[in-house]
């Protein structure tokens, strides 16, 4: 019973500390527990992270252009003066272009139909009354202190322009597109400002004063520089062809501003900065690609695009600032109080009383157009059966679609035989002589070295099967060095003739196959494609002169006995 009573008092013992080192335990967990609710009060709990989205991500380029031709015109637009470049400074300026008081604008006609027929080759809708208005601003280039342009209702409205360029991740489809053309109006061009700054002055030429200008404003549908200058190189080969326009960039005589943006799909466009005065595609193509990566950058950076305008650096191939477009004066439009209504008719509609050799009659105009760049590529591709990229190389030099054509009605080899031989083997020697192909107007010359004759005997030659094509290949080269011989008579002194006697070809492939067993031995265990190492060493012995189709005959039957 003392036992029991011992047992149960030590149980009672030990209850009592483990209830006390369970009471302390409890304490200790509370505490701890207190501290860390404490803890998480006092700090906020993290949260899942999320990737901040980029302000630029999907943002796109838009990019519209302003294009001021100079028209191919004898005269001014409002003067007799005349028109030429490199003339001394200041020697082509008659009264009026210097804005003397009292004279007065005389239209020139011959710009007035150049418009209408740009215009009509554009899908225009000509306006048969437009009028004239004042733009003033103050510069030293501008005697009058205003131009006279058509900012209210120009000649020509609504057209489109279709251009192309090669696209794809391997730049070798043809893409199409579209650009719509807002409006064409006639203007004058400024004279010229000459910064001479070693001796801090400007000296001012007022030769280009008053030249005639065709301002084509494009609406903002492209998206990056290469449309831009796809869209520019269209539209100066149509102004070439309709002679409406030389076209010559490094003269001056095409100017781009490009007005340029980025956002998003859907939404409203951006602030845009105007790139101003680029006279080359390529440079374009630069301008606008920067001018986009530019405006995306400054925008990821927290920063707005400005209104301005921005000048091209064709050195650092970056866009510089030239002044804001918000600090610009009011150009106070207004109707030119010297020109009436600019009226234009048709045929059926000229009123009684007129002279109809005096006014500019659009269907007249309409049915003197030339046939267009983009029909005639069509006309190429289809008459021809050409590459559509090579219909472009041809279109865009006259002398040498001259010289194709006079090739393929003088031979009997297919037209896609023609053009391969004229962009590779002519083209290439051509750049190998640092020649532009618009310096290619002696090929067609019955004195140049390789005439479109001259091709058509060499490929008549080849067809004809009396020489293999590396040795036409051979004597192409050689009509440049020897200007004056024709393309049989280089074969015949060099000896370059498809062998015609079948043993003396089957001697020389007998020794090509005894000396090269190894590859016989590959040829018999399946692998065919040495068979043409085989042919190779019999070409090289011949001197290219071996029939390839029979001299794959021959070598197939002696390498499967």
């Amino acid at each position: 019973m003392a036992a029991a009573s011992a047992g149960l008092g030590g149980m009672t013992s030990n209850c009592n500390k483990l209830k006390h080192v369970t009471v302390f335990t409890s304490i200790i967990i509370c505490h701890a527990l207190k501290r860390r609710i404490s803890i998480c009060i006092g700090r906020p709990q993290s949260q899942p992270q999320t990737k901040k989205k980029s302000v630029s991500q999907g943002m796109v380029g838009v990019v519209g252009l302003e294009i001021h031709a100079q028209i191919n015109s004898l005269s001014k637009l409002f003067s007799a003066a005349e028109v030429r470049f490199l003339a001394p400074p200041n020697s082509l300026v008659s009264f009026f272009d210097a804005s003397l008081p009292g004279t007065l604008p005389v239209l020139n006609k011959r710009c007035v139909e150049a418009a209408v027929m740009t215009g009509l080759a554009l899908n225009c809708s000509i306006n048969r009354k437009s009028l004239f208005d004042r733009k003033h601003y103050f510069y030293a280039d501008m005697p009058a202190g205003y131009q006279i342009t058509q900012q209210r209702l120009p000649v020509a409205v609504d057209g489109k322009l279709t251009y192309s360029y090669l696209g794809g991740h391997k730049r070798n489809q043809m893409v199409t597109k579209c650009v719509h053309i807002k409006q064409i109006q006639l203007e004058q061009d400024s004279g010229k400002s000459l910064h001479d700054e070693p001796h801090n002055q400007t000296l001012i030429d007022l030769n280009r004063a008053g030249v005639g200008l065709m301002e084509i404003v494009m609406e903002p549908e492209m998206s990056c520089g290469e449309e831009a200058a796809a869209a520019v190189r269209e539209l100066q080969l149509i102004l070439q062809t309709l002679g409406t326009c030389r076209g010559n960039m490094a003269e001056g005589q095409l100017r781009v501003d490009a007005n340029v943006s980025v956002h998003r799909p859907g939404e409203p466009l951006g602030i845009r900065t105007e790139v101003k005065n680029i006279n080359s595609a390529r440079f374009l193509a630069r301008a606008i690609d920067y001018e986009i990566q530019r405006q995306k950058e400054l925008l990821e950076q927290g920063g707005a695009v400005q209104n301005e305008t921005r000048a091209f650096d064709q050195k650092t191939s970056t866009t510089v600032p030239m002044r804001d477009k918000e600090d610009f004066q009011d150009y106070r439009f207004m109707p030119e109080p010297n020109l009436p209504p600019l009226r234009v008719y048709d045929s059926a509609s000229v009123p009684a009383g007129l002279d109809p050799s005096q006014l500019v009659l659009v269907d007249e105009l309409q049915a003197c157009l030339p046939e267009l760049p983009s029909v005639r590529r069509d006309r190429l591709v289809q008459t021809y059966s050409i590459l559509p990229e090579h219909s472009f190389t041809l279109v865009n030099d006259d002398k040498l679609l001259d010289y194709f054509e006079s090739v393929v009605k003088s031979t009997k080899a297919a037209p896609t035989k023609v053009i391969g031989w004229v962009m590779k083997e002519l083209v290439g020697s051509l750049n190998q002589q640092d020649l532009e192909i618009s310096q290619s107007f002696l090929l067609c010359s019955p004195f140049s070295p390789v005439s479109p004759h001259t091709l058509a005997e060499l490929l008549d030659l080849l067809e004809a099967g009396h020489i293999s094509s590396s040795a036409a290949k051979h004597v192409f080269q050689e009509l440049w060095k020897s200007p004056g011989k024709s393309a049989e008579q280089i074969v015949q002194e060099q000896d370059l003739g498809l062998l015609s006697d079948p043993a003396q070809l089957r001697s020389i492939c007998q020794t090509v196959v005894d000396t090269h067993p190894e590859q016989v031995r590959a040829i018999k265990q399946g692998n065919q494609k040495v068979l043409n190492k085989l042919m190779g060493e019999v070409q090289k012995d011949t001197k290219g002169r071996a029939n390839p189709v029979q001299l794959r005959a021959i070598l197939q039957e002696m390498v499967s006995t």
